[in-house]
């Protein structure tokens, strides 16, 4: 298994990291829209869907992503746009994870449908906007995403003793979710370091155009706000990671499946790869606009 999972990881990789730092948007585009396609597939499947109904739906996100980008709709970064969808998220996933696995399959089919599409949607027009931003934008967002689940993990397995949510995910812990916390504000701040010294600045406020603005990760992004905010957010944004994971499991508690699909050898399907990035990316966009 080990080896199965070393083997898929590297193979994402080669694909991932020639995209992410193309100076082209088309190859990250095609990935990001190919990937969301794949995990609305998986989405129609955990809902009960047939594999062609599933395909048809996988159909449906992927046709709103290249309409998006064929006819640039959405593309530019609108403040209200990315409030919404951060407000959406919250609200929803609090509702749901008090539902719990047991009631999830009493909601509408349709409802559950159409909130897995808008989803996988608005995260491939994040991931579309953030790399328009810049490559170092869009990679301190999966930077922070993974450093999350790094720190939960090793934290949980040397301290957890505080059940998450037992019911959903047994193995999370509330030690494990502060240990992510913790490892990202390290993250952070060797980011925002690493971000003045290849600007040649010492303090955000010496910044002194736009094109330099644009140039920061999202942690350089945060601090120009105070370091009271810059850890408000990044709490905040380890929470959510944490609700798109657990929102996940959820769905595949209630079905009695152990993974969205069979297609990545050792980790399971693409929704299991990027649950937690699924709430993370529409937020990080908005934080960066305020």
């Amino acid at each position: 298994m080990l080896k199965q999972r070393v083997i898929t990881a590297l193979a994402l990789m080669c694909v991932l990291v020639p995209a992410l730092l193309s100076d082209s948007q088309v190859p990250m585009t095609i990935l990001s829209l190919t990937l969301c396609a794949v995990g609305t597939w998986e989405w129609g499947r955990l809902n009960g869907l047939s594999f062609t109904g599933s395909g048809v739906l996988g159909g449906v996100c992927s046709l709103m992503c290249a309409a998006s980008w064929h006819y640039e709709i959405l593309l530019v970064p609108n403040y209200y746009f990315w409030l919404i969808c951060t407000a959406l998220w919250v609200l929803v996933a609090s509702a749901l994870l008090r539902l719990g696995p047991t009631r999830w399959l009493n909601i509408y089919l349709p409802l559950r449908l159409v909130a897995g599409v808008w989803a996988l949607f608005i995260t491939w027009l994040a991931i579309y906007q953030a790399k328009a931003m810049s490559i170092n934008f869009l990679l301190s967002i999966f930077a922070l995403v993974w450093m999350a689940d790094i720190g939960a993990y090793f934290f949980g397995r040397a301290f957890g003793r505080r059940k998450l949510a037992v019911n959903i995910s047994p193995g999370k812990s509330w030690e494990g979710v502060w240990g992510g916390v913790f490892a990202v504000i390290l993250l952070s701040w060797v980011w925002v370091l690493i971000d003045q010294s290849r600007l040649g600045i010492t303090d955000f406020s010496e910044i002194p155009n736009q094109i330099m603005l644009e140039q920061l990760s999202l942690f350089s992004l945060l601090g120009r706000k105070g370091l009271f905010i810059q850890i408000l957010a990044l709490i905040f944004m380890v929470s959510m990671s944490v609700v798109g994971d657990l929102l996940e499991s959820l769905v595949k508690r209630s079905v009695g499946a152990k993974d969205s699909s069979k297609l990545l050898p050792g980790h399971g399907g693409v929704l299991d790869r990027i649950d937690a990035l699924l709430p993370s990316l529409p937020i990080a966009m908005f934080w960066s606009l305020i």
